[in-house]
């Protein structure tokens, strides 16, 4: 029994990740950023 309730703890826990990384890629936001200015459609930082 244990185990299915830490398994659904990490389930839930990945699933806020994936959730969280999803919505900030639709307002945009990036985790990455070469700092390119030139190929950067937001203009610079």
């Amino acid at each position: 029994m244990g185990t299915f309730i830490v398994g659904a703890i990490v389930l839930g826990i990945l699933a806020s990740s994936v959730y969280s990384l999803v919505k900030d890629k639709r307002k945009g936001k990036s985790i990455q950023c070469g700092k390119d200015c030139n190929h950067c459609d937001r203009g610079c930082h």
